[in-house]
């Protein structure tokens, strides 16, 4: 599944163009290395997501077409989440 719409069925992203302007940003790591918006997703795959002053890494545990919103965080495990500091962002 395209990393934009695996954001997006997955609710870590509420829009799926969210998710697309993020990669054409360069803010959406998989595995370390910059990710497309195109990008496949793959099973046991590590997603880093810079989204404003905010840093969310995931595993992919499932991928699915479609998910019923309560079961949507089984897609996926939260490995870190943590807040930049405005000077953090500038270097």
């Amino acid at each position: 599944m395209r990393l934009d719409k695996y954001l997006k069925v997955a609710r870590i992203l509420k829009r799926r163009t969210v998710s697309k302007e993020l990669a054409v940003n360069e803010r959406i790591t998989i595995n370390g290395k910059i990710a497309k918006p195109s990008k496949e997703v793959n099973i046991g795959d590590i997603i880093e997501i810079t989204y404003g002053n905010r840093v969310m890494k995931i595993k992919v545990l499932d991928i699915k077409e479609m998910v019923r919103k309560n079961d949507a965080s089984i897609l996926y495990e939260v490995l870190e989440e943590y807040k930049i500091e405005q000077n953090e962002r500038e270097n």
